[in-house]
């Protein structure tokens, strides 16, 4: 009987900026011991967080909970303003940030267009640290929305002159489009991003989940329940008529849920580490998937800079 096959994504797993920012963790405890705090879940993985508590990192959400004289991280998703302000009050020993450098970016963006006399539209989740983020960089005249059904309540004359979009990273590339068009009707004088605000990873990993999508009969997607990339993966794979699960690990998977695939498609959100796709690769092999193809849609070579007092 001819091998069932699983069909492995390239790019998959950890971007750039989550590779960052789990290193500066790692490095933070190595060079100043644990404990170590980080503001929120340094990057939405179970796997990566569990393993960053076992090393001593703890996590916590408010300032208040960090004693004085110690070490302090930002997670990748960013952080408000009103945040900074708090921790710099405090006498810590050492804070570093660990906001992915293309969340920086959009940071810098809305700053500069405030500071110019836009009104700001933020397309993203609400409730997502992330944009909660990227929000608190400016005090007023930011509005957020999530559907282009939003547009309609926002209480923005249509035409305003200083009007401006930026987006959360993490998006869906094709429905961001569709509503950064509607906003565009809805507001001629838009000034969009000079360059997409979605980042590269979250764009090549949904390149790679259609092109999967065109030959498969199931779609895994490795990654947690509140990482924003990984669901929009999965989303992308069933709007494109392919069923498709978010899993944390191999041991979600059981001969139910594979039936009637003879293809699998597997790629992983960019949060989630190479060892959970090689536990889903073993688990597969033992339902019969031992023929492993490749789909490359692109190389990535990115990388991002530690802070200076963390390099070797």
């Amino acid at each position: 009987m001819k091998d069932k096959k699983i069909i492995l994504a390239n790019p998959r797993g950890f971007c750039a900026g989550v590779d960052r920012a789990i290193a500066i963790v790692e490095k933070a405890l190595d060079k100043y011991g644990s404990p170590i705090y980080v503001r929120h879940e340094v990057v939405h993985n179970k796997y990566v967080v569990d393993d960053l508590k076992e090393r001593g990192a703890i996590f916590i959400e408010s300032i208040v909970d960090v004693p004085e004289n110690s070490t302090l991280i930002y997670s990748a998703h960013g952080v408000p303003l009103s945040v900074r302000k708090e921790a710099e009050a405090k006498k810590l020993r050492m804070i570093f940030d660990a906001t992915c450098p293309l969340v920086s970016k959009v940071h810098v963006e809305i700053k500069n267009l405030h500071k110019h006399g836009y009104i700001i539209v933020m397309v993203g989740h609400k409730g997502h640290p992330e944009v909660e983020g990227t929000m608190g960089q400016v005090s007023d005249n930011i509005y957020l929305i999530e559907t282009e059904a939003d547009i309609k309540s926002l209480p923005i004359p249509s035409d305003v002159k200083k009007i401006a979009v930026v987006t959360q990273t993490t998006l869906s590339v094709d429905e961001t489009k569709v509503i950064l068009d509607k906003l565009q009707q809805a507001f001629p004088n838009l000034r969009k991003p000079k360059n997409e605000d979605i980042c590269y990873a979250t764009q090549n990993r949904q390149d790679a989940v259609k092109k999967m999508a065109e030959v498969c009969d199931l779609v895994i997607v490795i990654g947690s329940k509140n990482s924003s990339n990984s669901n929009r993966l999965k989303e992308l794979a069933e709007n494109l008529g392919v069923k498709s699960f978010l899993i944390d690990f191999a041991t979600e998977i059981s001969a139910e849920s594979l039936i009637g695939a003879s293809c699998i498609g597997l790629t992983a959100g960019a949060s989630a580490p190479e060892v959970l796709v090689e536990g889903v690769i073993k688990k597969l092999n033992s339902y019969g998937f031992n023929d492993i193809e490749t789909l490359t849609t692109v190389e990535e070579h990115m990388i991002f800079a530690l802070p200076a007092e963390l390099r070797n």
